[in-house]
């Protein structure tokens, strides 16, 4: 092995300096340069594709073989044909070779920093003129390599950590390693490239990729509370602003409400206060922005009031959908109100007086009355209002009243029969296990208990390893909680549910599995994914050229947008009114209103027939 070890060592030396010294007669085999590059890396610990080497000849290699590559990439730093091989858009990459592509990205970034502003630009800014070879910049193709690590980042692998002053090296995980070394890069960046950092950042943000998407979150904190206070607040006015704008039941809308409800956290108290009214709780346009944050965040003062306006304006929105019985095209306001509301309840529940719970619990079971139970499995729009609904009910749980709780059940029973989506049974779970701490007097016991067992004995024995999971924590929280003791055996209808809750509460597991079986299982998803990822992205390519964009929905429009549109023109004719008063009109402004009034004249005529 040491033979072996040292003739490679020699000929490595001998292949950088020859590198080194000719690098501009290479640019034709940048490419398959980078390649060699990748494919050593992808055989070394702790790549998961690594070859099973003693530990003693790794520490070895890694010192002697791995150590001897690293003087190669500053050479290549500001070779323009490096940097386009590496960077390229139309770059395809097996699986196994993903992470050692990460890994040297974290590379570049650790030595940009020591480099002149123009090899920073090359790498930072990606390709801009039609002439140049089409190229991401160095954030965006680390997020897009990150993608393919999901098994890494599972596993998790470990990588030496940062030396810290008096303390030993340790080893951290690869998404700390990640997090560590692009939030450092930050530090560094120039002030002409943060407009692309941010750009990179949201579009990772606004992604489909959950790892990559929090990686993104965790560096735009770090920004965050990195630069000044105002930068954090523009960040979190521009972020309100796209948030009230865009359509509310989007997923995407609710990755941009995760990062505003943090970005709260950090803003200093002035801006706090400047964000209340810049996006006042009071004005219900506001509820699709206030339904993703914590009161927690506000400084004591404004605190309680924004709480109560909040709760006013959420409430008034749920009542005036319940009272026209709007159809179902306006349920998302609807929504956004009964979300406001539950973030309320759980950051600032306190608050609430008995009134205010009370009349919370009359608007949730009304919605829960009027819910066609066949439409649920179909309507996302309506599973999200009864998930809102239930959990809402979860916080008022000691003010419900017997028959109306009879009713919940009974609806929640119809639920199961339905196999609604997973986020609908875990919203069930959450209410179930609140009733532990309600005592139902004996007159009612009859008509819920049996309900209740019922409930909690069929998501018991469910095949759904996240619904059994809960369902196990949801009953254990029950159980500990409950004056009714006796109802316990009766929701473990069979052995198997027994064994189950057993093994639960003895902190039993299976069979751990090793090391290396857990390693080769990484490997088959990373390949899975892989493998998922190129067939959404050629069949976005494919659509994107055979089919016209989809247009979006048309709907009736509603009250409210009438209200908007004239309330709209009355400001514009009020503006023109002022404007009469400081001075004569341009001679075309007569023809104009004449126009404007045979305009009103005709939407007269529309509206009355």
């Amino acid at each position: 092995f040491l033979f072996i070890l040292v003739s490679v060592k020699s000929k490595q030396r001998l292949t950088l300096s020859t590198l080194q010294e000719f690098t501009p007669f290479v640019a034709a085999s940048c490419s398959q340069l980078h390649q060699t590059y990748l494919q050593i890396y992808s055989k070394f610990p702790p790549s998961l594709h690594a070859a099973v080497i003693s530990e003693a000849h790794r520490d070895e290699i890694a010192t002697g073989f791995l150590a001897a590559l690293d003087p190669l990439l500053p050479s290549l730093l500001a070779f323009r044909p490096f940097v386009e091989a590496v960077l390229s858009k139309d770059l395809v990459l097996s699986p196994e070779l993903h992470f050692a592509q990460c890994r040297l990205l974290l590379s570049v970034m650790d030595l940009l920093p020591s480099q002149p502003q123009e090899v920073q630009a090359l790498w930072n800014t990606g390709s801009h003129f039609p002439e140049d070879a089409p190229r991401v910049s160095l954030f965006t193709a680390l997020f897009l390599s990150l993608q393919h690590c999901s098994g890494e980042f599972s596993l998790p692998v470990f990588l030496p950590g940062v030396m810290a002053t008096g303390k030993a090296e340790s080893s951290v995980t690869w998404y700390h390693h990640v997090c560590i070394h692009m939030c450092a890069f930050v530090t560094s960046l120039s002030v002409s490239h943060f407009p692309l950092l941010e750009r990179s950042l949201l579009e990772t943000i606004l992604g489909s990729n959950m790892i990559t998407v929090l990686l993104a979150m965790d560096v735009w904190c770090f920004l965050a509370r990195y630069g000044t206070a105002d930068l954090c607040a523009h960040h979190a006015f521009t972020i309100a602003g796209l948030i009230r704008t865009c359509p509310a039941e989007h997923y995407r809308v609710s990755l941009l409400g995760i990062l505003l409800r943090r970005l709260l956290f950090l803003m200093a108290p002035d801006h706090q206060v400047e964000f209340i009214q810049r996006f006042p709780p009071k004005d219900m346009k506001n509820l699709v922005v206030w339904q993703h944050l914590s009161l927690k965040a506000l400084a004591a003062p404004p605190r309680e009031p924004v709480a109560h306006e909040l709760f006013a304006a959420g409430l008034a929105q749920c009542e005036e959908w319940l009272s026209g019985r709007r159809p179902l095209e306006e349920l998302p306001q609807g929504n956004a109100a009964l979300s406001a509301l539950l973030s309320v309840c759980q950051t600032a529940g306190e608050t609430l007086e008995l009134g205010q719970k009370t009349a919370l619990v009359r608007a949730a079971s009304q919605l829960l009355a009027a819910v066609n139970v066949a439409q649920v499995s179909s309507q996302p729009c309506l599973q999200q209002a009864v998930c809102s609904a239930f959990r809402l009910l979860e916080h008022c749980i000691q003010i419900i009243e017997s028959q109306m709780l009879t009713e919940i059940l009974a609806l929640q029973n119809s639920l199961l029969q339905l196999n609604p989506p997973d986020h609908v049974l875990l919203a069930v779970l959450d209410f179930l296990a609140s009733m532990g701490k309600l005592f139902i007097p004996p007159d009612c016991q009859v008509q819920v208990l049996p309900k209740l067992s019922c409930l909690f004995a069929s998501l018991l024995a469910s095949n759904k390893w996240l619904i059994a999971q809960h369902a196990l924590e949801a009953f254990t929280q029950f159980a500990e909680e409950t004056s009714h003791e006796d109802l316990i055996p009766q929701c473990l209808s069979s052995e198997e549910t027994k064994s189950k809750v057993v093994s639960f509460l003895s902190k039993g597991c299976r069979a751990e599995e090793t090391a290396e079986a857990r390693a080769e299982r990484m490997k088959e998803e990373n390949g899975l994914f892989h493998r998922l990822l190129v067939e959404a992205r050629a069949k976005r390519q494919r659509t994107a050229v055979l089919e016209s964009s989809p247009k979006r929905t048309c709907y009736s429009p509603s009250e409210r947008q009438y209200e908007s549109a004239i309330d709209s023109a009355g400001g514009a004719l009020e503006a023109v009114k002022l404007l009469l008063q400081k001075g004569p009109p341009p001679v075309w402004l007569a023809k104009k209103l004449e126009e404007l009034q045979a305009t009103l004249n005709s939407l007269k005529d529309s509206s009355t027939r």
